[in-house]
């Protein structure tokens, strides 16, 4: 019979790390930003729509070799994935801490913009429309509409 040390250190190894789970978070949210499917990223991967949920999921770690493949299908840079994490994983303030302050200050959202239907939807319905000029004038018109600061 295991000894409860061995089956606590057992079930901590199986847990997925908080920084692969922010991780695969921000993998599932540029995916949906764009509207596609886990089954398109995984095609356009080598991966079944099951391994891209674990990378989601943070169940499966993303090596380097995929990060970067990530970031150049999803079309962000591999600091995208890092972005909004949270300081006590190793967010900004961590980061600057650790580095003296010579770290740049990284604007995020205080709030969860990225992450409501609505904004997804609208992201969505906006990349949707296939004329450069229309599009260009869509977001000139939403950004005429906004307060300013």
């Amino acid at each position: 019979m295991p000894s409860d040390d061995l089956m606590e250190k057992t079930e901590r190894e199986h847990r997925p790390s908080p920084i692969d789970v922010h991780v695969g978070s921000r993998v599932r949210l540029r995916r949906t930003l764009l509207g596609m499917s886990q089954e398109k990223l995984g095609e356009a991967l080598g991966l079944t729509f099951q391994q891209v949920q674990k990378y989601e999921r943070g169940v499966n770690r993303i090596g380097a070799s995929r990060l970067f493949d990530l970031a150049r299908v999803l079309d962000v840079p591999i600091g995208f994935f890092f972005d909004d994490m949270p300081d006590a994983m190793g967010g900004q303030t961590a980061l600057r801490a650790r580095m003296g302050g010579f770290a740049e200050q990284q604007e995020g959202f205080e709030d969860d913009t990225l992450h409501k239907r609505e904004t997804l939807e609208l992201v969505r319905a906006y990349y949707r429309i296939t004329e450069p000029a229309v599009r260009k004038r869509v977001f000139d018109l939403i950004k005429s509409l906004a307060p300013t600061d």
